[in-house]
């Protein structure tokens, strides 16, 4: 199938496009009302993501709206843990929580491994279908959380403001741990292969709580698992290769040992100028973001500059994709997206010399 629209492939990949491409984490979410209307059609948030025709719809519906060079499937990022039995449900305004949790190495050791092609084929059935709805209008972005982000979620039992629990078991059983992490990335490895199999074009992994560790752990507990991953992903499908980008929130320090993972790609958060972040790694690798979303509450003159300042920061050239810092927040007025998608087609031409 023709893809009409590739130029978000080619900015991974650092070849010239006509204008900068861009998508919106989250894109997928509580503040359009189509979307609530299906997630109470679904009846839970969990059931939403099940059902591989209503995540299609989902994930469609921006695009209806708005010119995103890119789809994302509309899952969870807890669908692996789910998938070992650690029983993920949801409480309205507190987030994801699990029913078991990992306390010990014997946890560790207990944990099931993971049969893809079963346990989660409801993700990559909504894959295929979302892929034959586009129909080649834009690439599809399939995903995963990193083994760290997916651990903490296990070991706190849900979300947590200070992660004590998980730095606990970190630093007192680094052997169960690491066991952990092993078979986490295991997992993951053949999850993205299933979803590259199934047609997703490009893989984002979420490494939302990297942010948190020191350099050593870090280096050690989150970006050796994602570099494990990216070199046992399927580099080429359907005659093109799958860009991978890395998005390690809070890692903007550590960006030159990100891009030594060989990802195509590294996203930024907007702690970090993008113009710098450039400047530090060259042209080894594209970089994806990095507007602040809570502009997204400001005036479209607002966005408009903030649009501006972040295209004039990176500069001229290839192997820029758009995108927030962070996911969309749900309050956000939808004609505000509409402003921002617009104004990176507007004002990035002038830095392109066209495909």
């Amino acid at each position: 199938m023709v893809l009409k629209n590739d130029r978000f492939l080619k900015a991974l990949l650092r070849v010239e496009v006509d204008v900068t491409p861009v998508w919106m984490m989250r894109q997928a979410g509580r503040y359009l009302p189509e979307y609530r209307a299906i997630r109470k059609q679904a009846g839970d948030f969990l059931s939403l993501c099940q059902n591989p025709e209503l995540a299609c719809e989902v994930t469609l519906q921006p695009l209806r709206r708005y010119p995103f060079d890119a789809a994302i499937l509309f899952s969870d990022i807890l669908t692996i843990p789910d998938a070992m039995g650690q029983g993920l449900y949801f409480v309205e305004g507190e987030g994801p929580k699990f029913r078991k949790v990992i306390r010990t190495a014997e946890d560790v050791e207990n944990l099931p491994d993971v049969d893809i092609a079963s346990e989660l084929s409801y993700v990559t059935d909504a894959v295929s279908l979302i892929r034959r709805e586009l129909n080649g209008q834009v690439p599809l972005i399939g995903f995963s959380g990193s083994p760290w982000t997916l651990a903490t979620y296990m070991i706190e039992g849900g979300g947590s403001k200070d992660f004590r629990l998980a730095k606990k078991f970190m630093y007192d059983n680094p052997e169960a741990m690491h066991e952990l992490l092993s078979k986490l990335a295991r997992a993951v490895t053949d999850y993205l292969n299933a979803q590259i199999q199934a047609g997703a074009q490009a893989i984002q992994i979420f490494d939302t709580w990297g942010g948190i560790l020191t350099t050593q752990s870090y280096q050690a507990n989150s970006l050796n698992y994602m570099k494990s991953i990216v070199e046992n992903l399927i580099p080429e499908n359907e005659g093109r290769k799958v860009p991978v980008i890395l998005f390690t929130k809070n890692g903007g320090q550590w960006l030159e040992s990100i891009v030594d993972t060989n990802c195509s790609a590294v996203g930024l958060d907007w702690t970090t100028e993008i113009g710098i972040a450039r400047e530090r790694i060259g042209s080894r690798a594209a970089l994806q973001g990095n507007m602040d979303p809570t502009l997204l509450y400001t005036s479209p003159d607002a966005i408009r500059r903030e649009v501006k300042q972040i295209l004039k920061s990176y500069g001229p050239g290839a192997g820029h994709v758009f995108n927030l810092g962070h996911g969309i927040t749900p309050e956000v007025d939808p004609d505000n997206v509409a402003v921002f998608v617009e104004a990176v087609h507007e004002f990035s031409a002038q830095y392109h010399s066209g495909e």
